[in-house]
């Protein structure tokens, strides 16, 4: 965190008509900014802003000579407001139903003017990032040459809502919170495939599955390296993922972006379902030409965008394969 700066937002008004002074904090990875395409990664429920190098979540795929090679590209990782990646109280939010995943969006794109940044060459975000990353293109139609959505979807289902509300129900009245409500989330996260592949229904002892003692170790890891209010704040945000706002037809809104949409899903998905995402990718390619759609095959559900590496980065080498010798610096093009 040595590495983490800061924007400061002044007299933000949310979308529930709360005014909030708040700071943005941030980190960049590979050339430095404004030298090369800048790629805008949004982390994760659980994640932050540390994407690749030491602890990094996405070492996999992002760094010198991968996927995404840094050697050719500027990465660029915001931090949602109130995850408490910086370990200071000031900064987390209690007020956490006052927020949005639009607000988010919102805060971003003013954090990236404050930066002087008018256009990225992608933004890519997984679970409820890749939620961010459609309202962002929602908001700033022209900002982003190729959106990549990873297991998510333009809006928060019901089904999904339904698990967000008991997540927060956890998070309010557990005498165990964090704990309790990641292992209820793990079990969404995975598929009773993946679980009886891993298990068998093995034991650790004679009163103890090994199911269970996982479940037991991901809810106190959790419990030690994460803030309550973050959980609550992260939670409300992925409940409120909606490009349309409730308001306008999606194709009306998703027709006016002009990125080139790369939708990657994964076919056993319990959280953000693969049926939502291609009845999407068959609804834009009526009314949009620069849309494609993958899909991660795995048992592993929601979770297989952090274990399917080869499988995400076959469908991304294309698209970060272009020439990046025509970049002209920012710099240089300031008259």
């Amino acid at each position: 965190m040595e590495h983490l700066k800061y924007i400061e937002i002044l007299d933000y008004t949310t979308k529930s008509g709360k005014a909030v002074t708040l700071k943005l904090s941030y980190q960049t990875f590979g050339k430095a900014l404004y030298d090369a395409p800048i790629i805008l990664i949004n982390h994760a429920l659980t994640g932050n802003s540390n994407v690749i190098g030491e602890n990094g979540w996405w070492n996999d795929l992002i760094g010198k000579d991968k996927c995404i090679d840094t050697n050719n590209y500027t990465i660029l990782a915001f931090n949602i407001p109130g995850n408490g990646y910086d370990n200071k109280p000031e900064n987390l939010i209690d007020n956490y139903k006052d927020f949005t995943a639009r607000d988010i969006a919102k805060l971003f794109a003013l954090g990236l003017e404050q930066l002087k940044i008018e256009h990225l060459f992608a933004v890519i975000g997984g679970s409820v990032g890749g939620g961010i990353a459609w309202e962002l293109a929602a908001l700033k139609p022209d900002l982003i040459e190729h959106l990549i959505p990873v297991a998510t979807d333009w809006k928060s289902t019901d089904w999904l809502i339904a698990n967000c509300h008991i997540q927060d129900a956890i998070l309010n009245h557990s005498s165990k919170p964090l704990a309790d409500a990641r292992m209820h989330a793990m079990t969404l996260y995975r598929t009773p495939e993946s679980l009886t592949q891993k298990f068998d229904r093995t034991k650790k002892n004679d009163l103890l599955f090994n199911i269970e003692s996982w479940l037991n170790y991901h809810g106190d890891n959790l419990n030690n390296r994460f803030n309550l209010s973050a959980y609550k704040m992260m939670n409300q945000i992925l409940r409120t993922i909606d490009i349309t706002e409730n308001k306008d037809d999606v194709l009306e809104v998703a027709s006016k972006i002009s990125s080139n949409i790369h939708i990657v899903t994964i076919n056993s998905d319990l959280f953000f379902k693969p049926e939502e995402n291609w009845n999407t990718y068959v609804d834009l390619k009526g009314v949009k030409d620069n849309v494609t759609i993958h899909e991660i095959k795995s048992i592993h559900g929601h979770d297989a965008f952090l274990i399917e590496f080869d499988q995400l980065a076959r469908f991304l080498k294309p698209i970060f394969k272009v020439k990046t010798n025509t970049f002209v610096p920012i710099s240089k093009c300031v008259a």
